[in-house]
């Protein structure tokens, strides 16, 4: 038969009272430790992430810029006069020298024109020649005259010594004396008049001729002229280099002034780099700086900034200093990179992929063991092309994720792999 234990039941309800309070007492417990702990970090692959340590030392600040090679001289060849393409002689990549015709245009007019002013000049001479004999004759005319009057100026001069002599003595009349100086003095004066009309006659066969000779100069100016129009419709180069550029096409009417081709010396290039304006303060003329062509790298200098920005860019170009690399030729795609000063001694790492000038910004630091990263705010102050100077926030050793980390921005810490 069963024998009744005393005090088992008294002791389980201790036993549960026990329990119930240690559990009770527990729950809070938990739930405070629970809302102290941190939540659980997210992980990232250490490998994909881009990094780089603080470091103290000498920072190069540079700009680059992307561009293209372009001539440092280039003609434009206007057509000179209205004209329709005749023919088109070379084409773009041709190289040419200074006499070398590059088309051809026609205008009937104007080699019209020519012809005509070639015959006017041809008639304006012919009429001088009629010119000149004409007046040649009349003067033989008034040398015959001058001549015939000073006969008669002597012969009447005699009779009037005769008739002077003969009066002398009485054997003729005092009347026929004095008529005798009266015709003498008539002929004199007479031969006077027509020599000074043969003088004058002179000179105005010199204006005559100097006249028609001015009234030919001007044809034959007008007629050059013309000439010079016709054979302008031969276009030549102009100088030595390449034909860059044929604007026209056969067929095609143009007025005077439109533009034609354009020449270039391909062994004189510059290149014309485009710096974002933001970044574009800090250059000066005369800074050195680097063209990466693609096939070589060429040293050079800053030699003129656009005072104007477009599109947010400012134009810079540089001045090559060194040989131009095999292929390099105008239009080619380049990198330029201006050298604007060395800092000697910062704080500084790599750029990261966010971060202008002068502001906070913020990056992953990687734990000592490099198995966690924590968010912190960086003052980063001047940046060059593939660094920056470090004001505040890091220090010497420290290693920062510097690769694009919007995906975690609502994360503080990370956990790597």
């Amino acid at each position: 038969m069963d024998v009744p234990r005393e005090g088992a039941r008294k002791r389980k309800i201790i036993r549960r009272t026990i329990l119930v309070g240690i559990v009770a007492a527990a729950v809070p417990l938990i739930t405070w430790a629970l809302s102290r702990l941190k939540p659980a970090a997210p992980t990232v692959e250490s490998g994909t992430l881009w990094t780089d340590t603080v470091k103290r030392g000498p920072m190069l600040r540079q700009v680059r810029g992307l561009g293209t090679l372009v001539p440092e001289e280039t003609l434009l060849i206007p057509a000179l006069t209205e004209g329709r393409v005749e023919k088109i002689i070379l084409r773009p990549g041709a190289l040419v020298k200074k006499d070398t015709v590059i088309l051809i245009l026609s205008n009937p007019q104007l080699q019209l024109d020519a012809e005509d002013l070639r015959w006017q000049v041809k008639a304006a001479e012919a009429n001088l020649a009629d010119l000149r004999v004409k007046l040649e004759t009349a003067r033989l005319d008034l040398r015959s005259a001058v001549a015939r009057v000073e006969s008669e100026f002597v012969q009447a001069k005699l009779r009037s010594e005769r008739d002077e002599a003969l009066g002398k003595e009485g054997l003729t009349p005092d009347l026929n004396v004095r008529l005798s100086r009266a015709t003498a003095e008539e002929s004199s004066k007479r031969l006077e008049i027509d020599k000074k009309r043969l003088d004058i006659s002179g000179a105005s066969a010199d204006a005559q001729i100097a006249s028609q000779q001015v009234q030919i100069e001007k044809l034959r100016a007008a007629y050059r002229l013309k000439k010079e129009q016709v054979d302008q419709l031969k276009v030549r180069a102009g100088t030595h280099g390449v034909l860059q550029q044929m604007a026209v096409e056969v067929g095609q009417r143009l007025v005077a002034g439109a533009t034609l081709a354009k020449v270039a010396q391909p062994e004189r290039l510059k290149a014309e780099i485009k710096i974002p304006e933001t970044q574009a303060k800090d250059v000066m003329i005369g800074q050195a700086a680097q063209v990466d062509t693609h096939n070589g790298v060429i040293a050079g200098k800053v030699s003129r900034i656009d005072p104007a920005a477009v599109l947010g860019n400012v134009t810079v170009d540089i001045r090559l200093e060194d040989k131009l690399p095999q292929g390099a030729r105008p239009d080619l795609s380049v990198e330029g990179t201006v050298e604007l000063e060395r800092l000697s001694d910062v704080l500084f790492i790599q750029r990261p992929v966010f971060g202008q000038p002068n502001s906070l910004i913020s990056l992953f630091r990687l734990t000592p063991d490099g198995k966690e990263a924590n968010r912190i705010q960086v003052r980063i102050g001047r940046v060059s092309v593939q660094t920056v100077e470090i004001l505040e926030g890091l220090k010497i050793g420290d290693k920062v994720v510097l690769s694009d980390m919007t995906a975690w921005d609502g994360q503080d810490r990370l956990r790597l792999n």
